[in-house]
């Protein structure tokens, strides 16, 4: 049985803007539609909701909500939209505004819970509330938690946290990151803050000045180098992985990708068998022809330089792990100095030596 997916096709003009895109996403999970800001993003998920109409064609789960011959209305697309801004109904409780969408009362075979999202969301203590007492990362929990409520079929989140100050988004993203793993709906959600793919999202879209540069797994599209994000100052790869092992007495955790394992510090309650997300920055990675002596460092790694690409005097190296490279690809990032010193040439079996791994904490 095919795996259901979200194809998009829109093309015209908004306003002096010009749009021409097209991708297709998973029917699960997080996919992040990501460029500067700009770049049409806002306009394809509103062409998704059916609140701005462009030529082109929407298809969800294999329904089609447009076409050349059909336009689903707005009202009639089992979407969930979640805004920049709350924008709470200021005379209602934090309850009323749960509700709203289901005129105050769930239905019987509702297939997202009242009580499942308010725990997911931490809402329990907040529900008498008024708006206007609340906090604004608390605001927006409780319109993400509005729109779950009115039972959609396809998630939209528009820059839902542009509009927090870091702190207020570090309290809401452990909140996101518990609603993926708990949910099987599909999201879109759409940001110009890489932390956030990093930290949520499966599968990307990368869009620039109304087109779409790419589409595919988040790992894959941050180590091609053909595109921005592996030559990016910043430039990181996220890897999904499963914790191994243990070791209490040290405080830290082994985490097996696909051809090698990481070990890193470990949270408290960190278990065998949970799945967590790693983040491994170009420039915390450097190579080796021998393996290297005994060393501080915990992760030396073998692996294969897939390519490699010069960019003024520095190398960005796409390393594929194992050695034969054919496990998850990182990146690594030299001075050319070094690259040609070592004689390091694509092909060539090296060592990755790792300074650090960061973990994504998680929503376990």
């Amino acid at each position: 049985m095919t795996a259901p997916t979200i194809e998009v096709a829109f093309t015209g003009r908004h306003g002096s803007f010009a749009l021409d895109v097209a991708f297709t996403a998973p029917g699960r999970g997080v996919t992040a539609i990501f460029g500067p800001s700009g770049c049409g993003k806002t306009t394809v998920l509103r062409c998704i909701a059916g609140l701005t109409r462009l030529a082109g064609s929407c298809r969800v789960a294999g329904e089609t909500w447009q076409d050349a011959a059909t336009f689903r209305p707005p009202h009639r697309r089992p979407v969930g939209y979640v805004f920049q801004e709350a924008s709470l109904f200021p005379h209602l409780s934090v309850r009323a505004n749960l509700l709203y969408g289901v005129r105050g009362r769930m239905p019987a075979d509702a297939a997202i819970r009242f009580d499942d999202v308010v725990d997911l969301l931490g809402l329990s203590p907040l529900l008498s509330r008024a708006p206007h007492n609340l906090s604004g990362g608390e605001r927006q929990r409780v319109a993400i938690g509005r729109a779950l409520l009115s039972q959609p079929r396809l998630l939209l989140m528009d820059e839902p946290l542009s509009a927090l100050d870091r702190d207020t988004k570090d309290e809401i993203l452990p909140f996101l990151e518990r609603l993926h793993l708990a949910l099987s709906l599909p999201v879109l959600y759409v940001t110009h803050d890489m932390r956030e793919v990093e930290r949520l999202a499966d599968h990307l879209v990368l869009m620039r000045a109304g087109r779409v540069l790419a589409a595919g797994p988040l790992a894959a599209l941050q180590s091609d180098p053909a595109l921005p994000l592996a030559t990016a100052r910043d430039a990181a790869v996220g890897l999904d992985a499963v914790v191994t092992a243990v070791d209490a007495a040290y405080g830290l955790a082994t985490l097996a990708v696909a051809g090698g394992t990481f070990i890193v510090p470990a949270g408290a309650g960190t278990a065998i068998g949970e799945r967590r997300r790693l983040r491994i920055a170009a420039g915390d990675v450097s190579l080796a022809r021998e393996p290297p002596g005994p060393s501080t460092i915990l992760n030396v790694l073998e692996t294969r330089i897939l390519t490699a690409q010069t960019g003024g005097d520095e190398v960005t190296a796409v390393l594929g792990l194992g050695r034969d490279g054919a496990g998850a690809r990182i990146l690594a990032r030299v001075t050319r100095r070094s690259f040609e010193r070592l004689g390091l040439a694509e092909g060539m079996a090296v060592y990755a030596q790792i300074k650090s791994v960061a973990l994504a904490p998680g929503a376990r």
